[in-house]
């Protein structure tokens, strides 16, 4: 590391010390926020990868650029039984990631104030890495990359995230422009956001940086601006050079985190009626390049946000997705609810739903695409009862549905086992493409 980037690191680690992040209160407990426990928990990007269900307990998770410890919180409470390990550059940061989880009483825990190349140090090897606002933040990523792969388990998985050149463009701007005016040259501090707070104060609400980036609520979060305009460090990215880099780190991508809302296809009026050309071309695009059209089409996303794994990974089996499983696997299928459904809020609803027939919304808990509602009718939600008590086979869920509806509604014939089988089997395709319900053959 040149003279440079050990002043830049001294300057980020110092901001950090002075502000550290997330300003989340200690007792703010993440327990009911179903959301962030579903992206935290390992058993989500396992599943996307594996088509398999993993168990938490004794399962060794890292959480690197800590902070001042939320998402250590988080993947405590989202991994029951798991390890958790936390590194951070910032030693008043890792006060408070351990005064947190001591707090809720996790005892399994361990806190280094080290940097994310340095991790080899530990002697530890991860199921699992959580790096949530941080790759962008370093002198070089793939060094960054590198040091997580080389702690990473055979099998393991990393969940990392970078900031969008396109989605974030013009906070990138900002962060220029205070840097011209000597606002970024050492720790910003308080006199370097109330300049900040002037400046765009004073530009015309027409300016483009005014109108498009700048709030009344952002201007007076102090946490706001430091993490955005005045971020030390932080560096944009396309969707190229992000694959660049998995592959200079010898890993590859799993999934976006939020893949419901990167689908291309979702940007044309119709899908299924494409104009010619796009519709022989799109079906054989590469990832990497349905991506990159994505945030160039629509720069929504302020974070490139995805799960990676060893590339070449010998652990890696032929996953057979579930709308290409026969009869037979479907028969002898098993069903999970997603452990973060699995909660008794949901499951008073559920009854609410059926007592008052009414349907109900799934999606209430983890509300995944976009803006999306999911809701089932109030008998086939009933057929889905039981898997609240555990696991259930997919022909126990056929009994029942049997059970609840044994005759059409219209014709008053009685269902056949055949048809309901069809219905339920619809029923968990529906929510499987969601991971509301986990299928094991």
């Amino acid at each position: 590391m040149d003279g440079k980037e050990s002043e830049l690191i001294n300057n980020i680690r110092q901001q950090f010390d002075n502000a550290p992040y997330p300003k989340v209160p200690l007792e703010q407990s993440p327990k009911k926020d179903y959301e962030l426990l579903y992206v935290h928990n390992l058993i989500t990007p396992y599943y996307l990868k594996n088509k398999k269900i993993i168990e938490t307990k004794g399962k060794v998770i890292l959480d690197a650029g800590c902070g001042s410890g939320y998402k250590s919180l988080i993947l405590a409470e989202a991994n029951p039984g798991a390890k958790i390990v936390g590194v951070d550059i910032s030693e008043e940061s890792i006060k408070l990631a351990r005064q947190r989880l001591q707090y809720y009483g996790f005892e399994d825990t361990e806190f280094h104030a080290i940097s994310i190349e340095d991790l080899p140090r530990l002697g530890l090897e991860f199921d699992y890495i959580n790096t949530d606002e941080v790759l962008y933040l370093l002198p070089d990523k793939v060094k960054g990359l590198q040091a997580m792969q080389s702690v990473l388990k055979p099998g393991g998985i990393i969940r990392t995230n970078l900031h969008s050149s396109t989605g974030r463009s013009l906070v990138l701007c900002a962060q220029e422009v205070f840097k011209v005016m000597g606002l970024m040259d050492e720790s910003p501090g308080d006199l370097e956001i109330e300049l900040v707070r002037e400046i765009m104060t004073a530009l015309r609400d027409e300016v483009m940086l005014k109108k498009t980036s700048w709030t009344l609520e952002r201007g007076n979060s102090k946490e706001w601006i430091l993490a955005n305009y005045l971020l030390l460090g932080d560096k944009g990215c396309t969707v190229p050079e992000m694959f660049s880099a998995l592959k200079a780190a010898n890993l590859e991508m799993i999934s976006m985190v939020n893949w419901q809302q990167w689908e291309l296809l979702n940007l044309f009026k119709n899908p299924d009626d494409l104009p010619a050309f796009l519709g022989m071309s799109l079906p054989e695009t590469s990832l990497e390049d349905r991506l990159h059209l994505f945030t160039l089409l629509h720069p929504s996303h302020r974070l490139l946000d995805f799960w990676c794994t060893h590339r070449d990974d010998d652990r890696t089996e032929s996953v057979v997705p579930v709308s290409e499983w026969t009869l037979s696997e479907w028969q002898a299928a098993r069903v999970h609810l997603h452990p973060q459904l699995a909660n008794p809020q949901a499951r008073e609803d559920l009854l609410n739903s059926i007592a008052a027939q009414t349907p109900f919304e799934i999606s209430r808990y983890i509300r995944l695409p976009a803006q999306t509602s999911i809701t089932i009718e109030s008998v086939k939600a009933a057929c889905l009862l039981p898997l609240w008590d555990g696991v259930q086979p997919v022909r126990s869920l056929v009994k029942r549905w049997l059970q609840l509806r044994p005759v059409h509604p219209a014709t008053l014939e009685s269902v056949s086992e055949e048809t309901a089988f069809e219905e339920v089997k619809e029923l968990l395709e529906r929510l499987e493409a969601f991971m509301y319900v986990l299928l094991e053959r």
